[in-house]
């Protein structure tokens, strides 16, 4: 009886073991199906005569102007290559938006949501810090500020809306989302207003999509941009840098 105990418990754990190995395999085959970034964002990665793109120690992206007038930490979309955004965050840091690109684990900010632990203290001529995200990079960035209301003014939200209960803070948020974006739930994101403060500012952009607010191609399921993609880059990024007026 022992002996047929103990090889049932053998085969229970080798079950347990498969399965496992089974369920890391599917995570790691997911993980690493992602978005890359493109030619255009490594070139922006360079920097310019107006902004210095340096590398943090623990891998994020700093996007420093010469007189920044506020602070912006990032959070990349699901499954797409930080690096992407540098496009995006070279206009924001050109206007004098200190930016912070963080790099998530898997490229899954939803899943590394403290990732902006520390940032804002290593930028201390910055006193005005913002929290802000594409898609579930958005989501994140929200989750975040609500714990953390004491240390930033508010969050922007491209192509994103919160999964928490925003609406009795006085933070500032900014809305933004392009009007052929195919990949955004317009339901919950309209459902989602009633998680923002009322003064929540919303913009939505004419021609514009879901991918192109990074630089990594076409995404599935999105629609097609009747504008470049330079073109929303520099709306989201004035529409941003107005947040220090």
């Amino acid at each position: 009886m022992a002996h047929d105990g103990r090889r049932t418990a053998r085969r229970v754990l080798s079950v347990i073991v498969l399965v496992m190995a089974l369920l890391a395999g599917a995570f790691f085959w997911y993980v690493g199906d992602f978005y890359h970034a493109d030619a255009v964002a490594q070139e922006a990665l360079l920097g310019t005569s107006d902004v210095e793109v340096t590398a943090m120690d623990d891998g994020s992206v700093a996007f420093v102007p010469q007189d920044p007038r506020l602070g912006l930490i990032f959070y990349p979309g699901g499954k797409v290559e930080p690096e992407a955004y540098a496009p995006l965050l070279l206009e924001c840091a050109e206007r004098g938006v200190l930016c912070v690109l963080l790099q998530p684990a898997f490229n899954l900010a939803i899943l590394d949501t403290d990732a902006a632990d520390g940032v804002t203290g290593q930028f201390p001529e910055v006193d005005e810090w913002y929290l802000g995200g594409h898609s579930l990079g958005g989501v994140a960035a929200s989750s975040y500020l609500a714990d953390h209301l004491d240390e930033y003014e508010g969050v922007v939200l491209l192509a994103a809306y919160p999964m928490v209960d925003l609406s009795d803070t006085s933070e500032q948020v900014l809305c933004i989302a392009g009007t052929n974006d195919g990949v955004l739930n317009r339901s919950r994101y309209d459902e989602a207003r009633e998680l923002l403060p009322a003064e929540a500012r919303e913009l939505e952009l004419d021609g514009g999509n879901h991918a192109q607010f990074g630089s990594y191609g076409e995404q599935d399921g999105d629609g097609e941009a009747t504008v470049s993609p330079e073109e929303q880059w520099e709306q989201t990024a004035e529409a941003i840098a107005e947040l220090a007026d």
